[in-house]
C-alpha cells in the first residue's frame, strides 16, 4: 500500500503539538548590514519615520493654517487669482512678452513641453551606473538647470504680487442687509460707485462701505474732496442725492 493512499490520519486537539515552530524571523546576523527581518524589524522602522514626518506636518498645519478668503464671485472681475506656490514658476513665465498674448501657447504648453521632456529624456541618454554627481555631467546641468530655472521665476513671482491688494481683495468680509429699491441704492447704482465699491459694498479698487463709522457729512467732504485713490468731485449728482447716498452709506452696518 503506497503512502496517504487508504489510511486516514485523526487528530486530537487536546495533545499539543511539539514541532510547531514559533512565528519568530530569521536570523539574520551572518549577513550584517545587507538585510534584515520585514517584520517587525524593517516595517517598524518605516512606521517610526512616517510618525515623525506626520506629527511634523500636523504641528506645521496647527502653527500655520491655510489663510480663507471670501467666497469666489465670478462677476468680481477686478480680483486676481494666484495659483499655489509649486505653479508661481509657470504663473511668472506666462508674464513675459514672449510667453503671453499671441505667443500664450509657447509658454503655457511648447517651453513646459521641451522641459519636461528633457527631464524624461535624460535616463536614456546617461545609462552610467556612476552615482557620484560630477561623474555624471549631464544629468547634473540639467537638474541644476531646472531647480535655478524654477527658483528664479518663484522668486520673482513672489517679489513682484502685490500682496497688500491681494489680502484685501480677498478679505472676508461682513454681508450687510439692504434694499436695493430704496432711493439711496438706486442713486448708488446709477452713479460710478458701483465700479469701485462693489454692487453689495463689497469694495474692490474702492474701499468696503460696510461699518465705515462715518457720518453722513463726512461722507459727503470725502465725495467732495477726495481721500487717498479716490479723485475728487466723482458724484455727478445732485447736493441733494448725495446727501442721500451719503445717509444710506451711513446706514450700512452688518448684522
Amino acid at each position: 500500500m503506497q503512502r496517504g493512499k487508504g489510511m486516514k490520519f485523526v487528530g486530537d486537539s487536546r495533545i499539543k503539538a511539539t514541532n510547531k515552530m514559533p512565528n519568530v524571523p530569521k536570523d539574520y546576523s551572518e549577513y550584517p548590514g545587507k538585510t534584515e527581518a520585514f517584520w517587525p524589524n524593517f516595517l517598524l522602522k518605516e512606521w517610526m519615520i512616517g510618525a515623525v514626518f506626520l506629527i511634523g506636518y500636523l504641528i506645521l498645519t496647527v502653527a500655520h493654517p491655510s489663510p480663507l478668503e471670501r467666497q469666489a464671485d465670478p462677476t468680481d472681475t477686478m480680483y486676481m487669482p494666484v495659483p499655489d506656490w509649486y505653479f508661481l514658476s509657470m504663473y511668472q513665465l506666462l508674464k513675459y512678452e514672449f510667453a503671453s498674448g499671441p505667443y500664450n501657447i509657447i509658454g503655457a504648453l511648447v517651453m513646459p513641453g521641451l522641459a519636461f521632456g528633457a527631464l524624461m529624456l535624460v535616463p536614456f541618454m546617461d545609462t552610467s551606473k556612476e552615482r557620484r554627481p560630477f561623474k555624471r555631467p549631464l544629468p547634473t546641468a540639467f537638474m541644476l538647470l531646472s531647480f535655478a530655472a524654477m527658483f528664479y521665476l518663484t522668486w520673482e513671482s513672489v517679489v513682484n504680487h502685490d500682496w497688500e491688494q491681494q489680502k484685501i481683495q480677498g478679505a472676508i468680509r461682513e454681508e450687510v442687509v439692504f434694499d436695493t429699491e430704496s432711493e439711496g441704492y438706486q442713486i448708488y447704482a446709477g452713479a460710478s460707485c458701483v465700479s469701485c465699491h462693489g454692487n453689495s459694498f463689497e469694495g474692490g479698487l474702492g474701499k468696503p462701505l460696510v461699518n465705515t463709522g462715518l457720518t453722513a457729512d463726512q461722507i459727503v467732504t470725502i465725495v467732495h474732496d477726495g481721500q487717498g485713490d479716490m479723485a475728487p468731485g466723482l458724484f455727478d449728482g445732485t447736493d441733494e442725492e448725495l446727501q442721500v447716498l451719503a445717509e444710506f452709506i451711513e446706514g450700512l452696518k452688518s448684522e
